[in-house]
């Protein structure tokens, strides 16, 4: 039997103005091509342009036609629910600005909406107004969603949400795990208003017509119960969803071979081998120079170890996948490669510098502004992690390069976790190659879902150790593995290695790597803020002596007392 590498479905629909002289539903189904059948899915849209608005067809349209455009453009490492979110936030306020030049705002550019997003083995509904999607599983119907309209009287009701009504959107969002032979049905007020559950329900179950003639059938039988309004519906059937067993993952992960054993003077792909810089039972790393002269770059290659290993050899492919997508001057830059690669490894630029990792040791006593002014522009390119949704998750001082600019970069994607990729499923577990634990946070061991806390830990923690040398819980952090060993920690003040640090900066450091993730900023923005910035909180959280709370004025003090004193002991030797 032939095995399925993609979703794949039967799909119809129609649409009808019906007694009305303009149809102002709109619909749209878009099943692209790999790769973003894989990393987007399949979305079927429908739209219902409110009657009572000027411009309620122009306000359907749009939204279907941007939606299933714009939302094919957004980053293939965000998550469905975060694109759709972004596209449909963008939308709402430009259908609201077109309906303030109405008198009545509630009289523009207004329309229902209902998405359906099936990706791998999810499907993901997005739903604002009152055109529904239904699921048909073992031929019992199901509404998937919740009408948001006001009934006024029997024959009267008004939508209570809509796009295009408020300058807020408030949309409903809910997402499930799909079976072969579900079938889905979207449909604007003037079908299921005017059809019982029970007859949608027997012409979904009837697989005899195509999905566009059994729409069609639903439209002709609301014309004949008098439906005053237009009338329009989708029909899509899941016929096979993505069955790749592990031989295909192999096949597919292994279609480059691992390179030979390399060492210095040797040559792969025009790239002469310079010298090795790094090397490990995972991978190797060389400095590498083109035959066409161009300057020196940086090889990573994978580990024999690992070569019949599809986990691993999915992780080393992601490495560089997510490395072309970071763009960001404080992040390393993937290198394409002048011709099609004869073996599997990746490319990036050569940073000539030091790691962070020497860098502290050359600098025991660094300036405060020189630190907070590295942590600062590593954190800018933490963010472009976390702009693509993406989290480092290694963040360490031998991660991080200094170069003779004297800016620091942001190296390795091997424990990088990407939330757009991690909601396919694969049939092989994936390689989980985490970081190094004396920098890691307490979730991590926990099993606990990472955030951007978690990073923000790993920051904090190397902000520690530019300060003092030390790590903030000491060696215990990691050898701690369960809750109990964790609630044990005690935070080291920063002021104990380093008396010229400021309490209130040791107190955003200590908030920073709080083991819990909640107590810790919430954000990269306001950490650094807080290490800019007297915090008054973190200055009157606890009763220390002057010289801890603040160093300089006790050691301008001390000075002024001991000039005093010299002054007296001078007078008291001249009389």
């Amino acid at each position: 039997m032939h095995i399925k590498s993609s979703i794949q479905i039967q799909a119809g629909q129609a649409s009808d103005k019906g007694i009305k002289k303009l149809n102002e539903d709109c619909m749209g189904i878009r099943i692209p091509d790999e790769p973003l059948l894989t990393t987007k899915g399949i979305v079927a849209v429908i739209a219902d342009g409110v009657s009572s608005a000027e411009a309620g067809k122009e306000a359907s349209a749009t939204c279907v036609q941007n939606f299933l455009s714009d939302y094919y453009s957004t980053p293939d490492a965000w998550t469905v629910k975060n694109s759709a979110h972004k596209v449909l936030t963008a939308l709402n306020r430009w259908l609201y600005g077109q309906s303030q030049h109405y008198l009545d705002s509630h009289k523009g550019y207004i329309t229902t909406l209902s998405i359906l997003v099936i990706k791998s083995h999810i499907a993901y509904i997005f739903h604002i107004g009152d055109s529904r999607i239904y699921r048909l599983r073992n031929n019992k119907l199901e509404q998937l969603t919740h009408d948001h309209a006001t009934q006024i009287n029997k024959n009267t009701s008004y939508l209570s949400r809509a796009m295009g009504m408020d300058i807020h959107l408030e949309i409903d969002f809910s997402s499930f795990e799909i079976n072969k032979e579900d079938c889905f049905f979207l449909s604007t007020d003037g079908i299921h208003d005017f059809i019982k559950k029970q007859e949608i329900q027997d012409k979904l179950c009837d697989i005899s017509q195509p999905e566009e003639v059994a729409c069609q059938q639903l439209i002709d039988l609301a014309t004949q119960k008098k439906s005053p309004d237009n009338l329009t519906c989708q029909i899509i059937r899941i016929k096979e969803l993505p069955q790749e067993n592990i031989n295909d993952i192999y096949k597919k992960l292994t279609e480059l071979p691992f390179p030979p054993e390399l060492s210095i003077g040797m040559s792969i792909d025009g790239y002469k081998i310079i010298k090795e810089i790094y090397a490990s039972n995972r991978s190797q790393v060389f400095v590498v120079k083109h035959q066409d002269g161009s300057r020196p770059i940086i090889m990573k290659t994978p580990s024999v170890n690992y070569e019949d290993d599809p986990a691993y050899i999915e992780r080393f492919t992601m490495e560089q996948w997510i490395g072309r997508r970071i763009n960001h001057p404080n992040v390393i830059k993937i290198i394409e490669p002048p011709v099609q690669p004869s073996f599997l490894y990746y490319c990036q630029e050569y940073n000539e510098g030091i790691t962070l990792t020497e860098w502290i040791k050359q600098n025991p006593k660094p300036e405060i502004s020189v630190v907070i002014d590295l942590v600062k522009k590593i954190a800018a390119g933490l963010r472009a992690f976390h702009l693509k949704e993406t989290l480092h998750q290694d963040l360490k001082p031998d991660n991080v390069i200094i170069n003779q600019s004297g800016q620091p970069v942001i190296i390795d994607f091997g424990s990088c976790f990407v939330a757009g990729i991690d909601e396919i499923s694969a049939p092989l577990e994936r390689d989980k190659n985490l970081g190094t634990i004396d920098y890691s946070a307490p979730e991590y061991a926990l099993g606990k879902k990472p955030g951007i806390t978690t990073d923000l830990f790993s920051l904090a923690s190397i902000t520690y150790e530019m300060l003092t040398g030390h790590l903030p819980y000491g060696e215990k952090l990691g050898k701690s593995h369960t809750l109990r060993d964790f609630s044990q920690l005690v935070f080291i003040s920063a002021i104990q290695y380093n008396p010229m640090i400021p309490i209130w900066l040791n107190g955003a450091i200590k908030k920073g790597t709080q083991i819990n993730s909640d107590l810790r900023q919430q954000e990269l923005s306001e950490f650094i803020f807080d290490l800019e910035h007297p915090n008054k909180e973190f200055t009157e959280e606890i009763n220390l002596p002057l010289l801890q709370k603040n160093p300089l004025k006790f050691w301008k003090g001390l000075s002024f007392f001991l000039f005093i004193i010299n002054l007296l002991l001078i007078y008291m030797a001249i009389s």
